[in-house]
């Protein structure tokens, strides 16, 4: 394996307005938002248009919406920051954002329905071709944990099969490489993806699809709630995920990008987000072909702004006036360390098998879940001090396959129970 150098960045959030701001730009604003990132010493910034601000109309994209980011990118430019862009918000933070033109009298299914799927393709193809040319453009993501509006627990579902989700991503990312060709363009779904059965989007077509498998880590799912804040699996769920995500990838060396990852309170306190951070960051890092890690978020929730789960005012590295947090310095430091470093950790050889039923649909998910046979499996293997990496049960015994991958011994969860 060739060793590369890892990413440090950081989600977007504005300190002034959250998203809203997309409709009181203020680029003065942003350059002082983006001032504080590059403070920390990061190198990249996700951004968040808000899909029905840009594309209000099926066939109206906004030309001044899409100048604006432009102009987001350009002053990221200038600080040494480079920008991915996610295109279809969609949905952030327990809100929904979908033009009125998918919704109630218009009610159509985001992902199948001929004359959305175009319209999406347009403005994705749009905002990927509008910053193309800039060489601190990283590329697009589909759009912010869109899995989510494809099945329950969501209230109003655009319920599809996981072969139309398989093609709706393939789609859309056609769309961004038409706009930015050769870009790294990509699609990131929430953990229902790897976790609940029977869910339209897959772990396969995560870890096959696009230039890089994206994991969301989030331990209020369950993890923190059921191991504490210092558990085993709190502290490795972001190195779980990604290790769990290269079992499906078909190139055993695809690079997977840790692109959401966060210290919520309760579950992890103020006062020990810092050690949080870095206790996952280290672990994340014990794993191969890791792109980068990109944490959620940059800058708190103003709570001027109504109405939030709690936990999602205070996930920011940096508060609203741009003072720095706990997990903001430990980030700087990890960043500093790394900095002109290679990544290339020890290859895991030991490998626990999972079996979700067909790998391709992967229909019994839930082993893979926090409570899951699985999960708890995997965890107890590594509290051990194993380092395991995971692979398919029709792949546990094809040597050629677990000779790729560096793997020399298999494991059942049976056999660590």
């Amino acid at each position: 394996m060739n060793a590369t150098p890892l990413r440090f960045g950081v989600n977007y959030t504005p300190s002034q307005g959250w998203f809203h701001h997309w409709l009181d730009f203020d680029l003065d604003a942003v350059r002082a938002d983006l001032d504080s990132i590059a403070g920390l010493g990061l190198d990249h910034v996700r951004v968040f248009p808000l899909w029905p601000l840009f594309q209000p109309n099926r066939t109206l994209i906004r030309p001044r919406a899409v100048e604006q980011l432009v102009q987001l990118a350009d002053a990221a430019a200038e600080r040494g920051l480079d920008v991915n862009v996610d295109g279809l918000q969609g949905h952030l933070s327990s809100f929904d954002f979908l033009p009125a033109w998918t919704r109630t009298w218009h009610r159509r299914n985001i992902f199948t329905d001929p004359d959305v799927v175009a319209g999406q393709v347009e403005y994705l193809r749009t905002l990927a071709a509008a910053l193309a040319d800039r060489p601190n453009f990283i590329g697009m993501t589909i759009g912010n944990e869109i899995n989510q509006f494809s099945g329950e627990p969501h209230p109003d579902p655009d319920v599809i099969t996981d072969e139309q989700a398989g093609a709706w991503l393939r789609r859309v990312l056609d769309a961004c490489e038409e706009g930015a060709p050769g870009k790294l363009h990509v699609h990131a779904e929430y953990d229902a993806a790897w976790y609940q059965d029977e869910h339209a989007f897959t772990p396969a077509q995560a870890a096959r699809l696009g230039g890089a498998t994206a994991v969301h880590s989030w331990v209020f799912n369950g993890t923190a709630q059921r191991h504490g804040r210092k558990g085993t699996m709190t502290e490795h769920h972001g190195a779980y995920m990604i290790e769990l995500s290269k079992a499906w990838a078909l190139d055993p060396h695809r690079p997977v990008w840790l692109q959401e990852v966060g210290a919520p309170a309760p579950h992890i306190p103020a006062e020990h987000a810092g050690e949080f951070t870095d206790a996952t960051i280290a672990n994340a890092l014990d794993c191969q072909d890791v792109w980068g890690v990109t944490w959620w978020c940059s800058h708190d929730v103003s709570r001027s702004l109504a109405d939030f789960p709690e936990l999602e005012y205070s996930l920011g590295l940096l508060t609203n006036d741009q003072q720095v947090k706990p997990a903001g310095r430990t980030i700087a430091r990890i960043a500093e360390e790394w900095r002109g470093r290679d990544h290339a950790p020890e290859v895991r050889s030991t490998a626990l098998v999972v079996d979700t039923g067909d790998s391709e649909s992967a229909p019994l998910r839930s082993t893979c879940a926090p409570g899951g046979q699985f999960y708890e499996a995997w965890g107890r293997l590594t509290a051990q001090g194993a380092r395991p990496a995971v692979v398919l049960a029709d792949l546990a015994g094809d040597s050629e396959h677990l000779a790729s991958r560096g793997i020399t011994e298999v494991l059942t969860p049976e056999q660590v129970d």
